[in-house]
Formats: structure tokens, sequence, C-alpha cells
């Protein structure tokens, strides 16, 4: 029976040393499945159904959602791992904890909002210029002014400030630390606004490439993770911005 007893604390104690690895294979297999979900929602759009009808509006919500989660949060391990390392430390000194899940809840939960916002977004567009079959606009109008707005933000202060709290998330427990399971939340929410802050333009540009094109999803997920885990993010980040205004200027002069 003691035996039994120890085995169930060794099992706990050795999850909490490998925590970083279940972390990472967790955000792994819910960008994975995220991309499925997508991708197959995606199918059921593009049967005939009416545009305007719930059973549409619940669809492309949950296409945008799991879209948004599957780019996202693997880009937010970085602290989503520093919160655990944390959480360990506290924990060993014999402080109560509240466990990853309750800020990586926090966080997805503003990524859940952007995506109602971006679903209410679809459908006005949808009802005011065409989309191609892969959920891109058709106006070259458009599409060019959309590129000009993501690269001036890219090289607006609002987008340093934000990029710096996202790539540097010990500062940002430093100065935002909460305690107990409620505490933990509001730090999720608090560093999706950052994210939010740093990414939400970006994430419009998939108007532009395609909503349902999966080279362009995973072109953009992988940027913004560059830019958010690389140190010269900034430099970055005003190159991108210049290369857009470029694109968007040459995009609009071929109308």
């Amino acid at each position: 029976m003691s035996g039994g007893s120890q085995a169930l604390p060794d099992r706990i104690s050795e999850a909490a040393r490998h925590q970083h690895l279940i972390v990472l294979a967790a955000l792994a297999f819910v960008a994975v499945l995220g991309l499925w979900i997508t991708l197959r929602t995606g199918d059921l759009l593009m049967s005939p159904s009416p545009t305007n009808s719930a059973r549409y509006a619940v669809l492309l919500f949950i296409m945008w959602w799991t879209m948004m989660l599957a780019m996202m949060l693997p880009t937010a391990a970085p602290a989503i791992l520093t919160y655990g390392a944390m959480t360990r430390k506290f924990s060993a000194k014999g402080a109560s904890v509240a466990p990853v899940s309750l800020f990586t809840l926090g966080y997805a939960a503003i990524w859940t909002v952007f995506s109602a916002a971006a679903t209410a977004l679809h459908l006005a567009l949808e009802k005011f210029t065409p989309l191609t079959g892969m959920m891109a606009l058709t106006s070259a109008t458009i599409g060019g002014s959309l590129l000009i707005a993501a690269g001036l933000y890219q090289m607006s202060p609002l987008k340093y400030a934000c990029l710096h709290k996202c790539q540097t998330p010990l500062m940002f427990f430093a100065r935002n630390w909460r305690k107990g399971w409620l505490g933990a939340f509001r730090m999720g929410l608090s560093h999706g606004v950052y994210c939010l802050g740093c990414c939400w333009v970006l994430m419009g540009l998939l108007f532009y490439g395609g909503v349902m094109e999966l080279a362009w999803i995973m072109g953009l997920a992988i940027y913004v993770a560059i830019e958010k885990l690389i140190p010269a993010g900034n430099q970055l980040s005003r190159f991108t911005g210049l290369l857009l205004v470029g694109w968007g200027v040459w995009e609009m002069s071929s109308v």
C-alpha cells in the first residue's frame, strides 16, 4: 500500500520536471488540430448555404477561432514556459500557485474575442466586396490599402511597445505578477492584449492572401513567431513595414 501511495507523488514530481516538454507538445497538438479543424470547417463553408444564415456565421467563427489559436498559441510558448518555470519555483517554496492552463486560457480568451470581431468583419466584407474561393479580397484597391495600413502599423511606436512585451516575458511577469487562479487568468488576458496589439493587423492580411489559403496561413504564423522570438524583432518589423507599404502602393498602381 505504501508503495502505491508513493507512486502518485513520484509521477506528479516527474511530470513537473518535464512540464516544459508537456507544454510544448500540447501547443504543437493544438496547432495541428486547430489547422485541421480550420480546413475542415472551410470545406463546410464552401457548401451551398446563404451567407446570412446562423449556421454560416457559426462555422465562420469556428474557422477563425481555431485558426487564431493554431497560429498564436505556439508563439506564446516563451511566456507560457516562463510562467510554468516561475510557478515551479514558487511551489517548491511552499507557495500556492495556479496551473499553467489558466494563464493559457486567459491568453486564448483574447484571441477568441478577436475571432468574433474578425467573423463580423468577414461577414460585412462579403456583403460589400466579392471574395475569391479561398476567401481573399478581389479588389486591388482594398487589398493595397490593407497592405499599406499593415506596413505603417508595423513601423508604429505602439507596435514596437507591444512587441517588446511579447519578447520579454520574464520582465512582463516581474511587473505584472498576480497571485491566485484569477490572477493567473488576468495575467493571461494582459499578455494576450499585448500580443493582440503586436499582431492584429498582420492577422488582417489573411483577407489579402486568402483566409483559407494554407500556405498564407503558415507563412504568417511563422513570421509572427520569428518576429516575437528573435532579438532583432524591431528591425525585422521595420523592414517588413517598408516592404508591405511598397507592395501596397504597387498593388494599387496596377488598378
